[in-house]
């Protein structure tokens, strides 16, 4: 039961994380907003390591390590492929993507869960393609290369939480800061290779600050709960972030759900209902 509502929590606090950082985007260069982000959270990432702390194996530090460049080109490339405008295309593929991968690592890597927690992720995963459903966008900007762009980056985010969800318990909060120093670490080199600056205008500060703080906080959450529960179950209720995302959309920007959206948010309901059975 802990480690589902770990899950649940992490999903929460990442849509809003993507959501804060997704609005500091609009106004700033994406890959500038995605390393001054993850600066802005060493902080949070330094209590993390103080509140759970543990002793690490080379093997756990590796996984981190894996997981931030994983997660670090997963980001990247769905900016690259949002920027199509074709968000109803890239959000539910990659998102979809993001889910599966996860839940079928757990079932080689850990024992099989039980009959309803399994329905209930794959329920979850139909539910992240419906709250994930943004308005159609120009049909004409969906080429193969951009499907491909978007299955490539919910690999990468699948990657993420498998190769996370790897770490020991006994390793603390160790794996998640090899993965943000090697994140952080690649995205200088991005931006020394591109001769661009870090800075960003005042007004996107407030948003990059908290997308960086919440995206660790929700690392936190989501590996404590990856160490301590089934893998797939885990992952599949971590990846329904889009859900929290949708509805601070319709909170703040006033948009509307379409029914798809609506049904979506009762599965995710049910999905959570079933993997804690």
């Amino acid at each position: 039961m802990i480690p589902i509502v770990l899950a649940a929590v992490s999903a929460l606090v990442w849509g809003t994380a993507d959501f804060s950082g997704g609005k500091a985007s609009q106004r700033a260069e994406p890959l500038v907003v995605t390393v001054a982000s993850q600066l802005f959270c060493l902080p949070a990432l330094v209590a993390c390591l103080l509140i759970v702390p543990g002793t690490p194996r080379v093997a756990d530090i590796a996984w981190g390590v894996g997981a931030g460049v994983a997660g670090f080109g997963g980001i990247v490339l769905l900016y690259r492929a949002l920027a199509s405008g074709a968000m109803a295309v890239v959000a539910p593929a990659t998102a979809v993507t993001a889910a599966v991968v996860p839940i079928v690592a757990g079932l080689f890597t850990d024992h099989t869960p039980g009959t309803l927690a399994l329905s209930g992720a794959g329920l979850a995963v139909v539910a992240i393609a419906l709250v994930s459903l943004g308005p159609g966008g120009d049909r004409r900007a969906v080429t193969p290369r951009l499907i491909g762009i978007s299955l490539l980056a919910g690999l990468l985010f699948g990657l993420f939480f498998a190769l996370l969800g790897q770490s020991t318990e006994e390793a603390g909060m160790w794996p998640l800061a090899a993965g943000r120093i090697s994140s952080i670490a690649i995205g200088l080199l991005l931006l020394a290779r591109a001769r661009t600056s870090l800075r960003l205008p005042r007004a996107v500060l407030p948003w990059a600050v908290v997308a960086g703080t919440l995206d660790i906080v929700a690392n936190a959450l989501y590996l404590a709960a990856a160490v301590r529960g089934h893998l797939s179950i885990v992952a599949a209720i971590a990846a329904l972030y889009p859900a929290s995302t949708v509805l601070l959309a319709l909170a703040v920007d006033r948009e509307r759900l379409r029914l798809l959206q609506i049904a979506g948010l009762g599965l995710a309901a049910t999905a959570l209902v079933l993997t804690t059975t």
